[in-house]
């Protein structure tokens, strides 16, 4: 198991070892008894059975060594539980996560987004958790942390870094079709270098960065930021490949076979598809697109991308 990356998950792991230990030694202990009664009191050696006779003392003593073990073990739990689960420090940088099918946004203070979970190292971050479909689970194991996100609610989650380098970062809850692609990173980065990527100055990640602010980036090179940051990479390349979705390569101006009749992908269908998705599902897909989270201008510049991939 690889090492925790963050204070409270070396308190998950120091339990995670003590408990194993325990379940260890009591596991040979119980193994070593269970050997030596077969062969004490195999029928060749006691051929006549006798009566035992419970002894008080043994019997209680076993009893408060078992419940001194599991209270132990609760306590040693507990503690870093409560800290997990507890009230983020004052200082925290606050983000908000948001899973729908199938990616992760995490946007931070003056309008930031990304679908890269970027941090600072040594500070404590409190994630916002929230859905906007269906149940997600945000979950990073380096971290030891995870927690579901609920639609309709919002829960709270912190912990505080303190080692820099690259994470994966899960969806740990079946969500639907494109589940097993819910796959981002959590890149933890010095302060200087955080404080930069925050104020624009500066990328990090091979995701790329949405800006929020209206007109950063237009046309096609604005759709195929939207192409990351909305999700479409989920269920649709750009090379051929067959995901969940059709290809975008050489899609624009394509006739396909839709249940009930044969369609041109053309702006107009494309634009009722992201807002209908199962008014026209071509042949061959499952109707599990989700309605778009893109306005019509953000819409418009993503079939300027898609124009652009013969």
């Amino acid at each position: 198991m690889f090492s925790a990356a963050t204070m409270t998950g070396r308190d998950v792991d120091l339990a995670f070892w003590v408990i194993t230990g325990i379940s260890a030694v009591l596991f040979a202990v119980i193994i070593f008894f269970m050997l030596f009664f077969v062969y004490r009191y195999h029928h060749k050696r006691n051929p006549v059975a006798s009566d035992v006779e419970g002894n008080t003392t043994l019997e209680l003593s076993f009893l408060g060594i078992s419940v001194a073990i599991v209270l132990a073990m609760f306590l040693l739990g507990w503690d870093g539980y409560r800290i997990i689960r507890g009230q983020a420090p004052a200082d925290s940088i606050e983000v908000k996560a948001t899973g729908q099918m199938w990616l992760w946004t995490f946007e931070y203070a003056g309008g930031r987004q990304s679908n890269t979970l970027i941090l600072p190292y040594k500070k404590p971050v409190k994630l916002r958790i929230f859905s906007n479909d269906v149940i997600h689970s945000f979950y990073v194991p380096a971290f030891r942390v995870k927690q579901d996100a609920v639609p309709g609610s919002e829960k709270d989650l912190w912990f505080t870094p303190d080692e820099t380098g690259t994470f994966d970062l899960f969806c740990a809850e079946y969500c639907g079709t494109g589940h097993s692609a819910m796959i981002t990173k959590a890149i933890v980065v010095g302060e200087s270098d955080f404080n930069a990527w925050l104020a624009g100055k500066k990328e990090i990640g091979a995701v790329p960065v949405a800006a929020k602010e209206k007109g950063a980036v237009s046309g096609a090179a604005k759709g195929k930021e939207l192409y990351q940051s909305k999700g479409c990479s989920a269920c649709h390349s750009l090379d051929g490949s067959q995901l969940i979705g059709p290809t975008w390569k050489g899609l624009f101006g394509k006739k396909e076979n839709g249940k009930e009749r044969e369609v041109t992908v053309d702006e107009a269908y494309i634009i009722k598809s992201e807002h209908e998705p199962n008014a026209d599902v071509v042949v061959g897909f499952q109707p599990v697109m989700p309605p778009s989270p893109m306005n019509d201008e953000e819409i418009k510049a993503v079939i300027e991308f898609m124009k652009t991939l013969k």
